[in-house]
């Protein structure tokens, strides 16, 4: 019997902690497929020689909201995310965004046990003595739940919420120089009005607010390289840069996104699995697609080995 890969056990692990929730629902979000155009700035260049951000092309891109968290801290709704589909033919790239800057896990086998950790008893509910216990022993699981407490319910609308692509990407400039990025999405225009930031919004109403903004005037996102340097911890995905706000960033152009199209547009779009063009290497941490594995299961999508 072949043996089975780290990401096939986290698969196996999520289907175990979400067997019975699954039977009853299709998947544990909220989401909307939406299209649009990706405008390069004329300095995607000086980061990337990739064509997925050198060269303008169409877009696809799941936006969702989660309304089940695997996060113990964090409300319902606090985690959101954008899968976006990039680039042209050969020149795609997938990259998963989330509003926290950070991801849950370090290792794919930490993932695993993570989720491990909160498959249900005989009594069809998970352990919280076993989750508590598992958090002891590694804290690092418990830093984005803290994040999205403290920090990620202050901007109730989809169109004006920031989204981190977590990874450190190595990446190869048009001389050939390498060094590596992290991605970052933020909104292009004035801040929303919507309603008042401490009350928890429907997901079904934050959806209706977002669709708004699409058919008003379309929606704009930056999509900025944040530079690295040389002692860059490039392989945890569970701790930021050292003043990682305040680098220096590059604009590789501008997401716009211009009308809802419907969900099997993505799923089509998006089938198979994540990849990266040339020009874009794929991260030293070893949760890229694993990342994206656990995302398709959480959101009810396709998964392909």
């Amino acid at each position: 019997m072949a043996r089975k890969s780290k990401i096939d056990a986290v698969l196996d692990a999520l289907r175990a902690a979400f067997a019975g929730f699954r039977v009853s629902h299709d998947s544990v979000s909220v989401k909307r497929c939406v299209r649009g155009v990706y405008l390069a700035s004329d300095r995607a260049a000086e980061v990337t020689g990739s064509l997925s951000f050198t060269r303008p092309s169409r877009v696809f891109a799941w936006f969702s909201i989660d309304d089940l968290n695997l996060d113990q801290k964090a409300d319902a709704h606090a985690l959101r995310s954008v899968a976006l589909r990039i680039g042209e033919d050969e020149c795609q790239s997938d990259i998963l965004f989330e509003n926290v800057p950070i991801y849950l896990a370090r290792t794919v086998d930490q993932l695993r046990t993570f989720v491990e950790a909160r498959v249900p008893g005989p009594d069809g509910l998970p352990d919280p003595e076993r989750i508590k216990a598992f958090s002891e022993r590694n804290p690092e699981t418990c830093y984005r739940s803290d994040y999205l407490w403290a920090r990620a319910r202050r901007s109730s609308s989809l169109a004006k919420t920031t989204y981190w692509g977590v990874h450190s990407f190595p990446v190869t400039d048009s001389l050939g120089e390498t060094r590596f990025i992290k991605l970052k999405i933020t909104p292009v225009g004035p801040e929303s009005s919507f309603r008042n930031q401490n009350i928890e919004e429907p997901a079904s109403l934050l959806l209706e607010e977002f669709e708004s903004h699409i058919k008003k005037r379309g929606v704009r996102f930056s999509l900025l390289a944040l530079l690295g340097g040389p002692g860059d911890n490039t392989t945890d995905v569970t701790d930021r840069w050292q003043n990682e706000d305040q680098r220096d960033a590059v604009r590789l152009g501008t997401i716009v996104i211009t009308g809802i199209e419907p969900g099997m547009a993505c799923k089509t779009s998006m089938s198979g699995p994540a990849r990266l063009a040339e020009g874009i290497g794929y991260p030293l941490d070893g949760l890229f697609q694993a990342r994206w594995v656990a995302y398709k299961f959480w959101h009810g999508l396709d998964i392909e080995a």
